[in-house]
């Protein structure tokens, strides 16, 4: 597999066909030769992250979780608090969810560039 490098414009995109999209191209299907147990040599850039879209309510329904290890730690934040603070966790979490859950995905993770 040879290595290629795709740039994906997000301006007024929804995060969810972005982060599919993403996904897509760091597993390696869209290679002829694509094997799930072996890493794509796909690197991928996302540009213009805080422009994406949101339709509906998102924004302000859905919540972020973080724990902190202890009893009780559990902290619910809002969507629309953490794409403000910093747009690039919403569309990593959204891809890292896409992906295969198994040995794989960090070293994919690696393979993906995001910037504001």
């Amino acid at each position: 597999m040879t290595s290629k490098t795709f740039t994906i414009d997000a301006t007024g995109r929804a995060a969810g066909r972005v982060a599919t999209e993403v996904a897509l191209l760091l597993r390696g299907k869209n290679d002829p030769q694509f094997a799930p147990h072996i890493l794509s040599e796909n690197r991928v850039r996302v540009v213009n992250t805080s422009k994406l879209k949101f339709t509906g309510k998102k924004l302000e329904k859905n919540l972020v979780y973080s724990h902190s290890g202890y009893p009780g730690g559990l902290k619910q934040i809002p969507l629309k608090d953490v794409f403000a603070k910093d747009s690039r966790k919403v569309l990593r979490a959204a891809v890292s969810k896409m992906l295969p859950k198994n040995k794989l995905r960090k070293p994919m993770m690696k393979h993906l560039t995001i910037e504001p």
